[in-house]
């Protein structure tokens, strides 16, 4: 399990675009389970969409990414690389998520190779599946 401040130290994202709070399973270079606690303040409520929240698909994706991201960048040849999307595949929302979800992110890395990475993702809500697709990114250095 890693906590919300053991994940800064492998990803480079922070509040407001942290998207994932813990991870509950981690099999490094394969595969990730974490967790997304969605509340009322995040600030993209405020827009999307006033009297009826809804957490944008891509964000949702965008979560997804940075689970994926965790399994892959824990490894020590992957530490201080940063993910960058190269590719959505099959991409499917089949629920809502609102305010006082536990938002479920799974990902399996299904390739890796030369700092490329394909993934097969999921985000679930009690059990329920909110989106599931393929994604893929890739692992550069960051220019600094």
């Amino acid at each position: 399990m890693l906590s919300n401040i053991e994940i800064q130290n492998i990803i480079p994202h922070r509040y407001p675009f942290l998207l994932v709070d813990k991870v509950i399973e981690l099999d490094p270079g394969k595969s990730v389970t974490a967790i997304k606690n969605v509340t009322a303040n995040e600030p993209f409520f405020q827009g999307h969409f006033p009297g009826y929240p809804l957490m944008p698909g891509v964000l949702i994706v965008e979560a997804l990414a940075q689970a994926a991201g965790i399994a892959v960048a824990v490894n020590e040849e992957n530490k201080g690389k940063l993910g960058v999307f190269s590719g959505i595949e099959n991409m499917k929302f089949k629920k809502q998520v609102v305010p006082g979800d536990t938002l479920v992110l799974k990902a399996e890395i299904t390739a890796f190779r030369h700092g490329l990475a394909k993934a097969k993702v999921s985000a679930s809500v009690d059990g329920q599946v909110a989106a599931e697709g393929e994604i893929k990114f890739m692992l550069v250095d960051v220019q600094k």
